[in-house]
């Protein structure tokens, strides 16, 4: 372990970035589950998800890590296999808007989690700014229900849900992995999970239809996306709190609103613009609230 200096600007904005990454990678992934559904693209994903990381981690032949950690890693592998299927297999059913706005229970529940699993101390600007935004999403989640929905998208916003719990507990554990293990480590671990546990589901559901060239390209693409996000997740989660880092989700909705409306012609309201500006005030208070002078926190070397 070495003592490396807390930055927490620096890793806000890293998480910003990673949120942005992901986004888009979401936006990319509701194409993919529309043409070749949700299996294929979970298994094809997985299998190049886990070749660019060991190409990222497996040269520089690192020690193997401890159990305790490997135990951390394959505990996150499972979650987030389970909340990426959710979550995915719902935005093919409910505009990208509506579904981001569903998850952003998570950071709320993940500020109690980090509380009772990780002791960190819960500022008054943090759960501020977590209120703020979260008001803007029930002013986004009332205007969504004064919309005409199709008959999946009740179904769609359960699975949404169902990933948005499973997120809460990924946000704290990525802060208690951040601290164990660098980011490369830990990509490489969460996509070997990944890839074992699909691989285990092949000999019950079968295997995937090999997709055509073109969607060979897009699904490279989403592992790449999933692949930096996960990398800048664990750089910041490492140099700042998760009770902190966690308002940098509520900024997916303004991204979700963009694409849904620009990729897949899904309409922006009043009620989605009042609503995302509160949850941009909400993550500025949060983030005003760490511009104190860098501290220090052990991590993993």
């Amino acid at each position: 372990m070495n003592r490396v200096a807390q930055h927490p600007v620096q890793a806000f904005l890293a998480a910003l970035a990673a949120v942005g990454i992901l986004s888009v990678m979401d936006a990319v992934m509701k194409a993919l589950v529309l043409a070749i559904g949700i299996y294929a693209v979970s298994i094809w994903r997985s299998v190049v998800g886990f070749i660019l990381s060991g190409s990222l981690y497996l040269p520089r032949r690192l020690p193997w890590p401890s159990r305790s950690t490997l135990r951390i890693h394959v505990a996150r592998g499972l979650i987030v296999t389970v909340m990426a299927f959710l979550f995915f297999w719902g935005i093919g059913r409910v505009p990208l808007a509506q579904a981001i706005a569903l998850t952003f229970i998570a950071p709320l529940i993940a500020l109690m989690l980090a509380a009772l699993f990780l002791h960190e101390k819960i500022g008054g600007r943090s759960i501020g700014g977590s209120v703020a935004a979260f008001a803007g999403v029930l002013v986004i989640v009332l205007g969504q229900a004064r919309a005409e929905l199709g008959p999946d998208v009740l179904m769609g916003s359960v699975a949404i849900i169902g990933s948005a719990l499973c997120y809460a507990c990924n946000i704290v554990l990525m802060r208690h992995q951040a601290l164990a293990a660098k980011p490369l480590e830990i990509t490489f671990f969460q996509s070997l999970t990944v890839l074992v546990l699909w691989l285990a589901v092949i000999p019950f559901a079968g295997l995937p239809d090999w997709p055509s060239d073109y969607w060979w390209t897009w699904i490279v693409i989403a592992a790449a996306m999933s692949t930096a996000g996960a990398m800048l997740f664990a750089w910041g989660y490492a140099r700042a709190e998760a009770s902190y880092l966690a308002v940098t989700e509520y900024s997916a909705f303004l991204w979700a609103a963009a694409l849904g409306w620009i990729v897949f012609q899904e309409p922006v309201s009043l009620y989605t613009v009042a609503g995302a500006g509160m949850i941009v005030g909400g993550c500025i208070i949060a983030a005003r609230s760490k511009i104190a002078a860098p501290g220090e926190v052990e991590v993993a070397t």
